[in-house]
């Protein structure tokens, strides 16, 4: 083990640097999934895990920049 890596095994505060290091990563995981929930990507309708339930249905459409 490196020095640099012991000196944070007799720390103090190693309690504190894991709870930070937990949350951080933890604030990371949560902000991946909501980026990924926002772009669609999580299949969170009964459709995304079921062959014979069709999908809902579109309220609107849009085009663009041509007349269709």
């Amino acid at each position: 083990v490196s020095p640099a890596l012991k000196a944070l095994e007799s720390s103090s505060r190693r309690a504190l640097q894991g709870l930070v290091f937990l949350v951080g990563n933890g604030l990371g995981l949560a902000l991946a999934l909501y980026k990924c929930q926002a772009m669609g990507l999580l299949p969170t309708r009964p459709s995304d895990w079921l062959a014979f339930v069709t999908p809902p249905q579109r309220m609107e459409f849009t085009g663009g920049g041509l007349i269709l």
